[in-house]
């Protein structure tokens, strides 16, 4: 176990003088039904004409590379 501690050591020793820090992010698991439930019924609350704001000015601030 020592061996996987000082290579993770390592590489965020590495990840830092690269100028990079890490994040750890904790999310509800997709997998659980409470938690598509959850989702479920937060979607089927939404405005449908507030979402259509929203998706429109998304697209008018996101850039695209059109010569892809």
């Amino acid at each position: 176990m020592a061996g996987t501690a000082n290579r993770m050591r390592a590489l965020r020793e590495r990840r830092k003088a690269a100028g990079l820090r890490e994040v750890r992010l904790v999310v509800p698991d997709a997998r659980l039904t409470t938690t598509r439930r959850r989702v479920a019924e937060q979607v089927a609350r939404l405005d449908p004409t507030a979402e259509e704001d929203a998706m429109r000015w998304v697209e008018t601030v996101a850039e695209f590379d059109e010569s892809k």
